[in-house]
């Protein structure tokens, strides 16, 4: 490739042999200072963005210039920042000065004899944003970011060279990305572009109609008509409502049911107990204890609750628990976590929230039970399968033992579980 033959921004995708489809083009032709591309799953727009940033960093210039990919941590910026160097090094090798993995570093050489300096960065450590002017930055997945990162951090870096951002993200919620995307209609700085999947004409629309078929209707708004929903994403509604209740010592009688999660790394064991009502009345929640010593803990729980019945994720190191647990003399029964059980689970605790038919402990008494079930949601792979998760960077043992429980104490008869 040689200035000669670099006309404009086409050219240079041509050079690359990057095809944009009709939905990318018209983002491609945007010259706004904040582009907005809020995309179903699938359209392609990390491509459409590694294409975008590939083209500004090698383009004519005579004065070095600086861009960042950015996202909420290093695994989404890798998506795209990995996708430029694939194409600099198969297409355009010779115009690499710098390419270390480690740094996250790329610097290629632009066709007026200057060079771009491009890095991957994480919004995990927002102080790491700060001081250096861009000339231009890619967010991806900008809806999973704080509000501030972009108003408080990356803005301000593209003032001084009157740099430009593209944003490119899946919908979630109303927030900040929903408003800096309506905003596209009204501040001529801004411009937006809502990109379903079926956008992109490359998409097999059988396997389309298929995923339609099978994923909540909610889901489908939000991950592929690429639609902002008020509290999209959310798996359980209604815990606000429900958490009313208080922490209870067992009593003479009662019937008590237990969920325990057990720790994973740098996870937490939790054991949540339910009373006949569905009222959780108690719930412990520790890690970097010895196995020994957690499972004398909730032989003592369990004990104390009137031998509560006991339910385990006996997945991984949950199996030989579960037998200790058994030995120890606890009614205890294991539960195996796969895609469709622990689907199953949620399912189940979704719909006992929906119909008021369990109730939580006020945030005050038990504040990561509340924050864990708000902020669990629902996710979708690149093909297609619905996961129900807790967001990158926070933990989802409350959950799960609470579902455990709640499994436990459930009546099979009440509802269907429906849940993909």
């Amino acid at each position: 490739m040689s200035p000669a033959t670099v006309l404009d921004k086409f050219s240079i995708f041509r050079s690359i042999n990057y095809e944009p489809h009709p939905r990318q083009v018209e983002i491609h032709r945007s010259s706004a200072p904040v582009r907005v591309a809020a995309c179903g799953t699938r359209f392609g727009k990390s491509t459409l963005a590694a294409a975008e940033a590939f083209a500004a960093s090698v383009e004519p210039s005579v004065r070095p210039r600086r861009g960042w990919i950015v996202a909420p941590n290093y695994d989404l910026a890798d998506k795209v920042y990995r996708e430029i160097t694939l194409i600099a090094r198969s297409c355009t090798p010779e115009l690499i000065l710098k390419d270390s993995e480690h740094e996250r570093l790329l610097v290629l050489r632009n066709l007026g004899g200057s060079f771009t300096e491009i890095r991957g960065k994480s919004a995990e450590n927002p102080a790491s944003l700060m001081g250096e002017g861009l000339d231009w930055c890619i967010v991806d997945e900008a809806a999973r970011l704080r509000p501030d990162i972009w108003e408080r951090y990356l803005m301000a870096r593209l003032v001084d060279k009157r740099g430009w951002a593209l944003h490119t993200s899946t919908p979630k919620g109303r927030g900040w990305y929903n408003a800096l995307f309506i905003s596209g209609g009204k501040d001529p700085r801004v411009e937006a572009w809502r990109c379903p999947t079926i956008d992109n004409p490359h998409i097999d629309r059988e396997w389309l109609a298929a995923v339609k078929a099978r994923v909540p209707q909610a889901i489908w708004e939000q991950e592929y008509e690429a639609a902002f929903l008020e509290g999209a994403g959310q798996v359980f509604r209604n815990v606000r409502g429900r958490a009313l209740g208080e922490f209870a010592e067992p009593k003479a009688g009662e019937t008590y049911f237990a969920g325990l999660d057990l720790a994973q790394t740098t996870d937490y064991t939790v054991l949540l107990v339910l009373d006949s009502a569905r009222r959780v009345v108690h719930l412990e929640r520790y890690n970097r204890i010895d196995w020994s010593l957690q499972v004398q803990r909730v032989r003592t729980t369990c004990e104390r609750y009137n031998s509560a019945w006991l339910l385990v994720d006996s997945t991984g190191v949950g199996a030989p628990i579960t037998e200790d647990l058994a030995e120890a003399g606890l009614r205890v029964e294991g539960y195996p976590f796969t895609q469709a059980s622990k689907s199953a689970l949620v399912s189940n605790l979704s719909m006992m929230l929906e119909k008021e038919q369990i109730t939580l402990p006020r945030y005050e008494v038990a504040p990561d039970l509340i924050d864990e079930l708000e902020a669990f949601e629902y996710s979708v792979t690149d093909a297609g399968a619905v996961k129900m998760t807790a967001p990158w960077g926070m933990h989802d043992d409350c959950v799960m033992s609470c579902a455990l429980a709640a499994w436990s104490a459930r009546d099979p008869g009440e509802f269907e579980v429906v849940f993909v």
